[in-house]
């Protein structure tokens, strides 16, 4: 690991920070590839459950240092390469929480995530369209399947920037809060969805992911293979427990051991 990302644990739930508010979180190579690393070692640990993912100072992230790569250091694709911290979607959710600029690529780790969590001064932007830099970071995936096409290429071909308020309204991000609150919020609604029954929330999210690349009856299909260990594993405690009481009053109950994916 590096001094340029900070990695920490409150039980099942991990955060991580790029530290490197001098360029407002300006992800360089070295930093690029200790998050990659950073967020397959969360994947692989059996008791973490839910990451949030955020930047250090008055920035999420700016994107690739451009310095670094006016310098000659060669720009790998974040999301096109397998090596890169973008590549694919991992087994668990991870949680961004967004103040001020997430530009550029920076906006490409945003969307990566599945959940945007963003305090007042936050701002989206396509800023690297000024200088000719490319999205290869999944930019161009993912940000049309989150607001839609129209809205995707305004902010792909002006580079205007977009606020808090405006990214909640197309549905960029989920919720805003006031400033400074990100983390905060973030790391609560992490602790909140690492006490659900885990093999259920996986087998949906695989699910949700997965149907883009599929007609509506396979998609459906492969949903309800995906719902059968947790059918057969956590469905009918559940519902015991709710029949017993637990979900009177908005209260999930506690979560039994044995249910942990």
């Amino acid at each position: 690991m590096t001094h340029t990302l900070k990695v920490s644990h409150d039980g099942p739930v991990t955060t991580l920070v790029i530290n490197r508010p001098e360029v407002r979180n300006a992800l360089d190579r070295e930093t690029t590839q200790a998050l990659a690393q950073a967020l397959l070692a969360f994947e692989a640990d059996e008791g973490a459950r839910v990451a949030v993912l955020t930047g250090a100072g008055q920035a999420f992230c700016a994107g690739a240092d451009l310095k670094e790569l006016a310098g000659g250091v060669p720009y790998e694709p974040w999301a096109g390469s397998e090596a890169g911290p973008l590549h694919r979607v991992l087994d668990k959710p991870v949680i961004a929480a967004v103040s001020g600029m997430a530009c550029a690529g920076g906006l490409g780790v945003a969307l990566w995530c599945d959940l945007r969590i963003a305090d007042e001064t936050a701002k989206f932007a396509v800023l690297s369209r000024r200088w000719g830099v490319p999205m290869s970071d999944g930019t161009t995936v993912r940000l049309p399947r989150i607001v839609g096409m129209g809205r995707a290429l305004d902010m792909m071909l002006t580079a205007r920037a977009v606020d808090a308020q405006e990214a909640l309204h197309m549905g960029l991000v989920t919720r805003v809060v006031p400033v400074g609150q990100a983390v905060a919020a973030a790391q609560a609604l992490a602790h909140s969805m690492a006490a659900f029954p885990q093999i259920a929330m996986r087998s949906d999210r695989r699910s949700t992911y997965a149907q883009w690349d599929l007609p509506e009856a396979e998609a459906i299909a492969r949903e309800n293979v995906l719902s059968l260990e947790a059918r057969r594993l956590e469905a009918t405690e559940g519902a015991r427990r709710f029949a017993a009481g637990a979900g009177r009053h908005g209260q999930v109950g506690e979560v039994d051991e044995g249910t942990r994916g």
